[in-house]
């Protein structure tokens, strides 16, 4: 599943303007392209990546920081290029196979959203990410006492208000995306968009 939603990825990437790498995603303060920097960590081979990591002194905010200005000079094409070397692999995929897709689904979601390129998530991967949540997103403590049903999968989970609507609007709003909330329904939706500020 990593592998296809990379490959889509780079698909869509492969499609974009000059302009479209430049303009914001969903993630705050990252453009498109600043976003793929991000997940080129899965580039980075282990051991530079465990030196990097205790640099940063294990914070993933200054890590980030640095892929993101360390791609400050690569063209589009080379991150282009990049981010397709790491399709058939990368440590996170390979150790941490569902926090790497869940990381992915998000990221690409981040990117599509704002450029209003829809897709339809394939149900494999949008199941297996409902089921296990990216933890380093928090998920968990922005939907906790919320009863969370797709409406396009077979997928409930939660007791309390309920949010209803599209497994990745639900995926998306559970990772703090704002911009998720008008896809849902259901008394916990102002929940929901109180906790996310």
């Amino acid at each position: 599943m990593i592998v296809q939603e990379r490959t889509d990825l780079a698909n869509l990437l492969r499609e974009l303007t000059t302009q479209e790498w430049e303009r914001e995603s969903l993630c705050l303060g990252w453009r498109v392209r600043d976003v793929i920097a991000h997940l080129l960590y899965e580039a980075t081979p282990p051991l530079t990546y465990g030196f990097e990591f205790l640099r940063a002194r294990g914070s993933a905010d200054k890590l980030n920081d640095l892929y993101v200005r360390r791609a400050q000079s690569m063209t589009t094409a080379e991150l282009l290029r990049r981010f397709e070397a790491t399709i058939g692999g990368g440590l996170a995929a390979t150790t941490l196979p569902r926090v790497a897709l869940a990381d992915l689904l998000v990221h690409h979601q981040d990117i599509r959203r704002p450029l209003g390129r829809d897709r339809k998530v394939p149900e494999d991967r949008l199941r297996t990410v409902l089921r296990h949540p990216d933890p380093f997103l928090r998920t968990g403590l922005r939907t906790k006492g919320l009863r969370l049903t797709a409406t396009d999968v077979d997928w409930t989970q939660g007791h309390g208000p309920e949010v209803q609507g599209p497994g990745e609007a639900i995926i998306l709003a559970g990772a703090g995306r704002r911009a998720a909330l008008d896809d849902l329904s259901g008394e916990g939706v102002q929940i929901l968009r109180n906790r996310l500020g």
